[in-house]
């Protein structure tokens, strides 16, 4: 099992940037795909980035190009970069983790961070 608690979230204008951690503990964190999730009031969670044990990435097309998912697996955490925010990309971030290759598969998930993006 792995606990996960993320930080870095605040208040920023648009066009700025902040920088999210997920820290994790208690289990191999380099064995663990990982991902940050955001939800906006009233919508539905949204996958945002992933990065794979093997350090593979994806990216949702809104944020492409913008936001850098990176992992640590000696700090056993995990960052996001969010440069040229926007209103819209204003939700509480969570991360989450999960071990693709053992069963049953648990999903693991951060008690997340604001980010809110405002003039």
């Amino acid at each position: 099992q792995v606990q996960l608690v993320e930080s870095g979230g605040g208040l920023v204008q648009p066009g700025g940037s902040l920088r999210l951690s997920c820290a994790a503990s208690g289990s191999i964190f380099s064995w663990y795909d990982m991902g940050w999730y955001r939800q906006a009031p009233g919508k539905q969670r949204e996958l945002v980035a992933t990065m794979t044990s093997r350090e593979n990435t994806n990216y949702a097309d809104s944020v492409k190009g913008r936001f850098t998912i990176s992992r640590d697996n000696a700090k056993k955490t995990v960052y996001f970069e969010m440069n040229s925010l926007k209103p819209e990309d204003t939700a509480v971030y969570y991360c989450n983790a999960v071990r693709v290759d053992v069963v049953p598969r648990y999903y693991y998930w951060g008690q997340g961070t604001q980010v809110t993006v405002s003039s």
